[in-house]
């Protein structure tokens, strides 16, 4: 496993609200249903299905490794947010995505057979008559270049948010896995595909943008426009509530909104979001007294490098797991929380995949990487993804 920082510095360890599971069998089709419409009907519906339907097997994994869902009494709590028919997201506080990444790794910590590179970049992979034989790794320290050869490479590089100048994605996700699969012919699809979420919190300041999550609309809270005024359903689609914000700021001439918890929010503010109340704070608002102005930031990408339901890429012996590859699940626009979700079914679903296809290749060598052939790899490949981008929304215009 490479990683090109620290190993805790990915999407996941920032996902707040939480992660979806189909709650009964009754709750099927409505999840189902939720999800398809929450992505305009262009999702592919059999990936929406076994998602949805691996959902309950993906939580009793995440608490057979010690995941620490919030429960409500005897049984687990379950919020709603925007576009849900009904509460049936599980969750740890507002930090959902940390709880499970930090059993996720210690996990693999734990397994003889891992080994984990941080600060370390893929820049390639290697490729003969379509099959990929491994890639080719740069230290970020030293800057050197080795071939590392696998007969099975996964590429799980996240997303595209350090391509916008603001976006609740850490800034060194910037999409480089997609340049890499368009180098070799690789096929992607809903490139242009990219979800602005509706709630960041407003700053002058530069950086990453910090999320203010859907849960919280979820949990009662409301937009208000300069005057107070509500002037939106909170619990619409992503894209539809975020569109709304933009109105709203164009008409009251403003760079934001207001969102506002205290007097809407039941129970204790401070308990149900930690990490929020206390990163406002810091800010200068304190989330149990007043509104909070907010802004729409980009924050997921729902196209990627194409693979099929086992998330197995148009290249042999490549894969593509997380927000780094398409499978269609999501559609043009994706329904909350369900995130963590595809990406844990989904990478299930390759390793099972893999082991049970498992083979031996012939050994292929690779000449040893010339380093000024990817002096400025980084940047031709950011260049790549963002005129796919560009191309295809010019398409779709």
């Amino acid at each position: 496993m490479t990683k090109s920082s620290s190993a805790e510095e990915s999407d996941s360890f920032l996902a707040q609200g939480g992660i979806c599971v189909q709650r009964d069998e009754e709750d099927e089709e409505s999840f189902v249903q939720d999800t398809l419409k929450a992505g305009h009907y262009e999702n592919d519906a059999d990936a929406v299905k076994v998602m949805v339907r691996q959902s309950r097997e993906i939580a009793r994994d995440l608490v057979g490794l010690g995941v620490n869902f919030d429960r409500d009494g005897a049984g687990f709590s379950y919020t709603k947010e925007g576009a849900h028919s009904k509460a049936r997201i599980l969750h740890h506080r507002d930090c959902t995505g940390r709880e499970i990444s930090d059993k996720l790794l210690r996990a693999a910590h734990g397994l003889s057979n891992v080994t984990m590179l941080e600060n370390s970049t893929v820049v390639d992979i290697l490729v003969k008559d379509n099959r990929c034989c491994g890639a080719v790794i740069m230290d970020n320290k030293s800057g050197a270049l080795e071939n590392y050869y696998a007969n099975v490479t996964v590429l799980a590089t996240g997303g595209i948010g350090g391509l916008y100048a603001k976006s609740t994605n850490y800034p060194h996700l910037t999409g480089d896995a997609l340049g890499i699969a368009m180098k070799h012919g690789v096929k992607v699809k809903n490139i242009s595909y990219v979800q602005i979420h509706p709630t960041s919190l407003y700053t002058e300041k530069p950086g990453r943008a910090f999320l203010i999550s859907e849960s919280v609309r979820g949990e009662g809270a409301v937009l208000v426009d300069k005057n107070g005024n509500r002037f939106t359903d909170e619990l619409k689609p992503r894209d539809v509530v975020t569109a709304k914000i933009y109105e709203q700021m164009k008409i009251d001439g403003m760079p934001y909104v207001r969102l506002c918890l205290n007097g809407y929010v039941k129970g204790d503010i401070k308990e149900r979001f930690p990490s929020i109340y206390e990163h406002c704070l810091k800010e200068g608002y304190d989330i149990t007294k007043e509104c909070i102005p907010v802004v729409p930031a980009q924050h997921y990408f729902m196209g990627g490098i194409a693979v099929d339901l086992n998330s197995k890429t148009t290249m042999d012996m490549l894969y593509a797991v997380g927000e780094t590859s398409c499978n269609g699940v999501h559609g043009r626009n994706r329904l909350a929380s369900n995130s963590l979700l595809e990406s844990l079914v989904f990478s299930k679903r390759a390793a099972l995949h893999i082991n049970e296809n498992w083979r031996e290749y012939e050994h292929v060598y690779f000449p040893d990487p010339d380093r000024s052939a990817y002096e400025t790899a980084a940047l031709e490949y950011k260049t790549m993804v963002l005129n796919k981008i560009r191309e295809e929304e010019k398409g779709a215009q």
